[in-house]
């Protein structure tokens, strides 16, 4: 559920109408919708319940501090990927002892970090990462919880960029090299190994690769044990899909959750589930407005103000964005193909080409959908294009988050070197 809609002809988040926030805040803006994070969050909630589980929202989908507060209170941790996402995380209210540290290639810098401040886990991709923070740990008089990334060659994902299970990939550990590292944690100081993790891809509808990795996990548990070696957390990564096309209903939730039951429920371990795009995807949009609009070489173009530097996935993952109309027209069936691009200096620059929407003229303003995650948080200042502001919106109440960024903003730390 996502509660954007049409009301009396105005598309609206929740009960504001768009338009208003374009006329006080301007455009391009990412605005998010309080209540469609809620829900997200508790429908998942709901399915899991009967399971050990937690939820840990995954921050890289979506680093705004109101969206990570607004989960933080319904109980949910987070998932983080770097130092400034654990510092974020905290900021916004997310106890230290919710905060999975996950990443490939994690610094002495951002470990002693995570230690510091005892966050709940760190899971392990490497060798060197092990005996490193087992130094780290140990020079600090702490001991860090940790699970180890199995790579357990399944791939899945909606694109070959974002498939991270196969074999080769660069993330995680081998199935085999997974059981030497746990041991040899064992003799290790400043570090409890206390389990395992799995992340398998992003976008991912099919419920079939979640449990076939999910089974490897299960069986390495039962070898570890055999071992005399304590497993009490499987960390199962995230990955579900969001709906970006309303033809695609997404995954099963609750044969999700089901499943997740079946296959590990009675192992007596502690699970979290990290998901990012499933919450946040359809809980925001990005309202931009047409600037011109031509032809060439027969083709019909409409130029935004919003760009790739502000929605990088169609750029990068030739990713798919419902475009709607702020002001909904009366008659839909006057189409035409389009292709929606933005200003920057680049071909690729480029949100959809010949789609059929409605005639689109200059100053009117048009929203993408499901961009709530992987948006913002991807953006740059290519082209020194300002960020795009950030609004959330809880019932007929909005309130920026984050302000449009300002040239000064852009620049103003550059310095000019003075040669002597």
């Amino acid at each position: 559920m996502r509660h954007f809609s049409y009301i009396d002809g105005e598309f609206c988040a929740e009960s504001v109408p768009l338009r208003e926030i374009a006329q006080k805040v301007g455009t391009p803006t990412y605005i998010y919708s309080k209540a469609t994070l809620e829900h997200h969050y508790k429908i998942l909630e709901k399915c899991l319940s009967g399971v050990n589980a937690r939820i840990a929202f995954a921050v890289k989908s979506n680093s705004n501090r109101a969206v990570i507060n607004t989960l933080a209170q319904l109980g949910a941790g987070a998932d983080t990927v770097s130092e400034g996402e654990i510092r974020r995380a905290l900021n916004a209210g997310v106890p230290a002892n919710k905060i999975v540290f996950s990443g490939v290639g994690k610094t002495k810098a951002e470990l002693e970090f995570a230690v510091k401040n005892q966050i709940h886990q760190i899971n392990i991709e490497s060798i060197q990462e092990l005996e490193t923070l087992s130094q780290i740990a140990t020079n600090l008089g702490q001991t860090q919880d940790i699970v180890f990334r199995v790579n357990p060659d399944v791939a899945a994902g909606g694109h070959e960029k974002i498939s991270t299970g196969y074999a080769s990939s660069k993330f995680g550990i081998s199935v085999e090299r997974t059981f030497s590292l746990y041991e040899k944690a064992q003799n290790l100081s400043g570090i409890r190994a206390c389990g395992l993790a799995v992340h398998i891809g992003s976008q991912i509808s099919d419920i079939a690769p979640f449990e076939a990795a999910y089974k490897v996990l299960a069986q390495m548990v039962h070898n570890l044990r055999d071992k005399g070696f304590n497993v009490s957390r499987l960390d199962l990564g995230g990955g579900l899909a969001a709906v970006y096309q309303d033809d695609f209903e997404g995954p099963d939730l609750e044969a999700y959750g089901a499943m997740v039951k079946r296959v590990l429920g009675d192992l007596g371990v502690e699970i979290e589930i990290e998901p990012g795009r499933l919450i946040s995807a359809n809980a925001g949009v990005l309202l931009t407005r047409a600037v011109v609009t031509k032809e060439n070489g027969g083709r019909e173009f409409c130029v935004l103000d919003a760009a790739m530097n502000d929605l990088m996935r169609p750029a990068l993952y030739e990713a798919y964005h419902q475009m709607l109309p702020v002001k909904k027209a009366l008659d839909s069936t006057n189409l035409m193909p389009t292709t929606i691009v933005g200003p920057i200096c680049e071909t690729g620059d480029t949100f959809t080409k010949d789609r059929n929407v409605e005639p689109i003229n200059p100053d009117d303003l048009v929203v993408f959908m499901s961009a709530g995650a992987y948006g913002f948080s991807m953006a740059s200042n290519y082209n020194s294009r300002p960020l795009a502001a950030e609004v959330m919106v809880s019932g007929d109440k909005w309130q920026i988050v984050r302000p449009r960024q300002t040239y000064d903003e852009i620049y103003g730390k550059e310095i000019l070197p003075v040669w002597e």
